[in-house]
């Protein structure tokens, strides 16, 4: 008898695993293209860097929508503005969620945080809290005093060197330290970079070692661990992943909790972290030290490498076309004069400044693959069966780089802007749908402020007959493989503007 209800509950089980695979493989038929798998890893020997590369790569023979297989997990790659418009339009909500990938349990608190969280009554907290609270029209234009402020420091840095005569210039750390005094600034209310006091010391000192924790934060994020797909290795640990991200996180979160501890302390200041802590005495059981901090890290990492990394990019672009960096200073000496600086109000007039910084985009997006996203339910994606828990990889770099979208696509040509607004499907620096970057708003005054005004106020030049090379680096922002280096000599409105103002050269 024990023996028969044996062989009976056997028989159940294995028929109830047949009925599933069965139901499984009938739903994953008419799945996307996919080149052969190996055993158990199935494509993860093909991501080789950079991995929008390789991907783009595969869809030249596969099509602009195909699939992979990392480890047992599905994943889908899309490559064409229109499966990409029906992906943000038709099917955004059940694309809204991120995959819990090992990355997010550290820097994003446990997916606690905006960038990492799933699609929910949370998220969407936060989401209304970033749009409103901290990158409203309203709270951006409460500080352009600091915008103002931290890009008037660059230019006198510049001018230092370069006042009589044309000087040699690293602009990478430049740019770097630019926009991370831009962000803390406005988190913390505390300039990190370029100040000569023993406080702006200690702060640059502080500063280095967060911003190094940073650029390791991205490497690894940028990295393709194959424990987030073959559970074996994360068991084991391979290469130590995530006893190093456990490391960096340690290090991240003591950086951004002596901030919170300094603010408690002192609520004189009116910075974003007084304000989320006034949130916390109203709220104290939602909006924690880890809501505060996974908010404070989003800005950060978010909100300093990828506008850095565009400046850079668009000033090499600019130095490798000198015709175009002419034409945008004729436009602002039409628009703006010779007699002022350029300022925030001015951007919206000079289309060609504007058509500049969205040619970078095209050229040189900071997410080349956009933040990935993870279907909640089955959904259909230009015909093909797309089943619920696969993983959506959307190659921005590739459309930007379509020749069926656009004309002659790998030169730089900003006249392609000059027309008018372009779909966002054919353009997505900042991702598209409901989980799209919430601070491009930010990014686009920073850098065009910025740009505007090195064009502005110096001449600039290559450092030799050669092109500045354009090399992509590692990581998950595609920076420069090597750092840009240029001549520049400053032009007599910065003399006439800058130094009237102040005339301690930092």
């Amino acid at each position: 008898m024990e023996v028969s209800l044996l062989y009976l509950s056997l028989s159940l089980f294995f028929l109830i695993i047949a009925f599933k695979l069965l139901t499984k493989a009938r739903t994953q038929k008419n799945l996307p293209p996919s080149p052969p798998a190996l055993p158990v890893i199935g494509h993860l020997h093909l991501l080789k860097q950079p991995i929008h590369r390789t991907l783009h790569g595969l869809s030249q023979n596969l099509g602009p929508i195909f699939s992979l297989r990392f480890g047992s997990r599905l994943v889908v790659v899309v490559s064409s503005p229109s499966a990409v418009e029906e992906c943000f339009t038709k099917n955004d909500v059940v694309l809204a969620n991120r995959p819990r990938l090992i990355i997010g349990k550290y820097f994003g608190y446990n997916y606690t945080s905006i960038g990492a969280s799933s699609y929910g009554d949370h998220w969407r907290n936060l989401r209304r809290l970033m749009a409103l609270e901290i990158f409203s029209t309203s709270r951006l234009n409460g500080f352009l005093s600091i915008r103002r402020d931290e890009i008037k420091l660059l230019l006198r840095r510049l001018y230092r060197n370069s006042s009589r005569d044309f000087a040699r210039v690293e602009l990478k750390s430049k740019f770097s330290e630019l926009t991370f005094n831009i962000m803390m600034r406005m988190i913390a209310g505390k300039r990190y970079y370029g100040g000569d006091d023993a406080e702006e010391l200690s702060n640059n000192k502080e500063a280095k070692e967060f911003r190094e924790i940073m650029r390791q934060a991205f490497e690894y994020a940028g990295a393709s661990y194959p424990g987030d797909f073959l559970p074996v290795l994360r068991w084991i640990d391979y290469q130590s992943f995530e006893k190093n991200l456990g490391i960096l996180y340690k290090k991240m979160d003591a950086f951004l909790q002596g901030l919170i501890d300094e603010h408690r302390r002192d609520k004189s200041k009116n910075t974003m972290i007084d304000h989320l802590l006034s949130l916390q005495e109203s709220q104290p059981e939602y909006y924690t030290d880890e809501i505060i901090k996974g908010l404070i890290a989003v800005m950060i990492l978010a909100g300093t490498d990828t506008s850095a990394v565009t400046m850079e990019w668009a000033m090499s672009l600019l130095v490798n076309h000198p015709e175009v960096l002419k034409k945008a200073r004729v436009e602002i000496n039409a628009h703006v004069g010779q007699d002022c600086l350029i300022d925030e109000h001015d951007i919206s007039k000079l289309h060609y400044l504007q058509a500049i910084i969205s040619e970078t985009f095209r050229l040189f997006p900071a997410a080349p693959l956009l933040v990935p996203h993870i279907s909640s339910d089955d959904c259909i994606i230009g015909g093909f069966n797309v089943p619920r828990g696969t993983l959506l990889l959307v190659n921005a770099w590739a459309i930007h780089r379509d020749p069926k979208v656009w004309d002659d696509p790998i030169s730089f040509k900003p006249e392609r802007f000059e027309g008018g607004e372009v779909e966002g499907h054919k353009l997505m620096p900042f991702g598209m749908g409901r989980r799209a970057c919430p601070g491009a708003g930010l990014a686009q005054r920073v850098v065009g402020l910025a740009l505007g005004s090195l064009i502005q106020c110096f001449e600039w030049k290559r450092v030799t007959k050669e092109t500045v090379d354009l090399t992509e680096g590692k990581g998950l922002t595609m920076p420069k493989a090597e750092p840009l280096e240029a001549m520049c000599k400053a032009r007599d409105i910065i003399m006439n503007n800058i130094f009237s103002e102040a005339t301690n050269v930092v």
